[in-house]
């Protein structure tokens, strides 16, 4: 069995040293309570809405803060959020996974969003790799942070890599406030329906941690979860309200179901591998487009419309036929 901690926390924007302050106390209650595993939010350490306070909060991977951070995970396992800044200087989302008193694997948030009251892209660089990584815990661990789940590759990717727990840690904000089903708001509906399809078709645990609280009038809705390999919720957090879940899991559960259900088995990746290049080749112009039109250029799908001299060159126009208006 394993203990998972999910800290549904509540970041001050910009406040790196409170935070950190908070994730050590929150990283001995966890301890306390018997968690292996420790799951923050997004940027728990410094907040969502950055902008351009993101540069003074960066951390690099050798920061003595971090150290520090990492060097209270002594016999668990925790999942860290927080602004990195690489050796060039570029700055990215990020989250750690810190074991035993150090940083065993960094993820850098791979698709960044750049639509609604989203704006990523223009203050962080975006990652580009996508690894499991194995852990103390017996079992592989895939890292992705908010966004990264929206995309099908990263769920798949990360289980073939060979995770047996995806983690998800988020900033999701509550888009759709007056928007209310069976399972309250409209923004935790599609949440909740994109993990149970994930856990289910990659038969592994999904652990999703949202944070709650305000960020410059942004409202974040937490109602982290966990959900079992074969899509059942295991256990969901309330909605707006700050606190540590501790949620029990088995394990097995994953063999279990991947031997009742072996879709991952399954998986025709030198299919996958060789139509991926197909389309990638037809995009860039290196090979006929199978989906274009007759004339287009190499990369495009459109071809342009005749001039308009030739178009008139060919079959007359259709007569025009006024419709008497009725009342």
């Amino acid at each position: 069995m394993l203990r998972i901690a999910l800290a549904q926390t509540a970041p001050r924007l910009g406040a790196l040293e409170d935070n950190l302050a908070r994730h050590r106390e929150l990283l001995d209650e966890a301890r306390a309570g018997g968690a292996g595993l420790v799951v923050f939010p997004e940027l728990g350490l410094t907040g969502y809405q950055l902008q351009d306070l993101a540069a003074e909060v960066a951390l690099r991977l050798d920061d003595p803060r971090l150290v520090r951070l990492a060097a209270a995970t002594r016999g668990i396992s925790a999942a860290v959020s927080f602004v990195e800044e690489s050796g060039d200087h570029r700055l990215f989302i990020a989250a750690a996974l810190m074991e035993d008193g150090e940083i065993r694997h960094v993820h850098r948030k791979v698709f960044l969003p750049t639509y609604g009251l989203f704006d990523e892209r223009r203050f962080f660089a975006a990652g580009d790799v996508l690894r499991a990584v194995p852990s103390r815990l017996g079992v592989g661990v895939g890292i992705a942070i908010c966004e990264d789940f929206w995309h099908l590759q990263t769920p798949q990717l990360l289980a073939l890599d060979g995770a047996q727990i995806l983690l998800n840690v988020s900033s999701s904000p509550g888009r759709d406030l007056a928007a209310r089903n069976d399972v309250g708001l409209g923004t935790a509906t599609s949440w909740r329906t994109l993990m149970r399809t994930y856990a289910q078709l990659t038969t592994s645990f999904v652990v999703f941690v949202n944070r709650v609280g305000v960020d410059e009038s942004v409202t974040f809705w937490g109602g982290s979860e966990v959900i079992g390999p074969s899509g059942e919720a295991i256990f969901s957090a309330p909605f707006f309200d700050e606190g540590l879940y501790l949620v029990d899991v088995n394990l097995e559960d994953v063999r279990r179901e991947r031997i009742t259900l072996p879709l991952l088995r399954d998986e025709r990746l030198e299919l996958q591998v060789r139509e991926l290049g197909r389309i990638i080749a037809e995009r860039a112009g290196l090979a006929t487009d199978s989906t274009a039109d007759a004339g287009a250029e190499p990369g495009l799908d459109v071809a342009p419309a005749p001039r308009a001299d030739a178009a008139a060159e060919g079959a007359p126009d259709e007569p025009i036929r006024l419709r008497s208006r009725r009342r």
